[in-house]
């Protein structure tokens, strides 16, 4: 994944493809993010012309949302996760549930999350 290091906007363009192929007409975000997106293989034109994620492109959308997920909760345990996001982290031990709610992130999420810091 090496280059692949996505723009606010670019992942805006993504999130707009999240529900399905875009009608005819896509949005100024997503027109203008369409050329890199497709190169990198995020996003592809259907046979009707429309544009849709990919399986990568959703992949990618899911990641980023399971980082913010351990932003979250490392600033609050009490922090709102999706039910996805939550069963994912959960089975990769990143987080643990709380007795009276929320989540805790384990040691290998701190690693993880203190990695992905790094990186970025």
């Amino acid at each position: 994944m090496k280059n692949e290091k996505l723009t606010t906007d670019e992942y805006d363009a993504l999130g707009h493809l999240e529900k399905g192929p875009a009608p005819e007409r896509v949005n100024a975000c997503v027109g203008r993010n369409a050329k890199r997106l497709s190169g990198l293989k995020l996003l592809q034109y259907g046979r009707d012309g429309r544009v849709g994620l990919t399986e990568k492109g959703q992949e990618m959308l899911f990641l980023r949302r399971c980082v913010g997920a351990l932003r979250a909760l490392s600033a609050d345990p009490a922090a709102s996760v999706a039910t996805d996001v939550a069963n994912f982290l959960g089975k990769k031990s990143h987080i643990v549930a709380r007795e009276d709610g929320g989540y805790d992130i384990t040691d290998k999420g701190r690693d993880s999350l203190a990695d992905i810091e790094a990186r970025a």
